[in-house]
């Protein structure tokens, strides 16, 4: 059994990507611990550079929002899922200000192993995931984590736009875990 922690980056409430992270816990919770994190209800304010929580004890952020709670959950999680919507070819900027605040040296006390990606996004071009992709492939090999594995899709505009097979896809992603 994994403990299973979703960065769940949509600014929008009982979209798209609710639905598919929803189908994914709905696989996942069979045999994991799942929790799930809707970026859009903390207060998480962007990296300020100011590189605090490299000198600080305890790698303590100078900034004082929510995210010291995020911190917390991500530290016992073995499995960190990152989804979003795709805005511009790149994850939302809720979902971005979370993920620069771990350019932390407290990650250190991290017990991540593995890395998840569902993403959604409105065109439907070959190309729409890429960059996310390079960033999320060069993370996994940076922190030597592995990959769970990927839902990726396209087309889906509107709230309710996944697709019955989409929503399948990400529960059958979480029920293999």
């Amino acid at each position: 059994m994994s403990k299973i922690v979703i960065l769940s980056g949509s600014p929008r409430k009982n979209g798209n990507i609710d639905m598919l992270v929803e189908a994914f816990v709905n696989g996942a919770e069979k045999n994991n611990e799942v929790e799930v994190i809707p970026v859009r209800d903390y207060k998480i304010n962007p990296c300020i550079g100011c590189n605090c929580c490299k000198t600080s004890e305890g790698s303590i952020c100078a900034q004082k929002d929510d995210m010291s709670f995020i911190y917390e959950k991500l530290k016992t999680a073995d499995v960190i899922v990152a989804a979003s919507p795709v805005y511009f070819y790149g994850i939302s900027s809720q979902l971005k200000a979370l993920v620069d605040r771990l350019h932390t040296p407290m990650r250190k006390e991290f017990n991540t192993k593995k890395l998840g990606l569902i993403l959604v996004g409105a065109a439907t071009l070959p190309e729409l995931f890429d960059s996310i992709i390079i960033q999320y492939e060069l993370c996994m090999k940076y922190f030597k984590l592995g990959d769970i594995g990927r839902v990726l899709v396209r087309g889906a505009l509107e709230k309710g736009d996944v697709s019955e097979d989409d929503l399948r896809e990400a529960y059958l992603l979480g029920e293999a875990l």
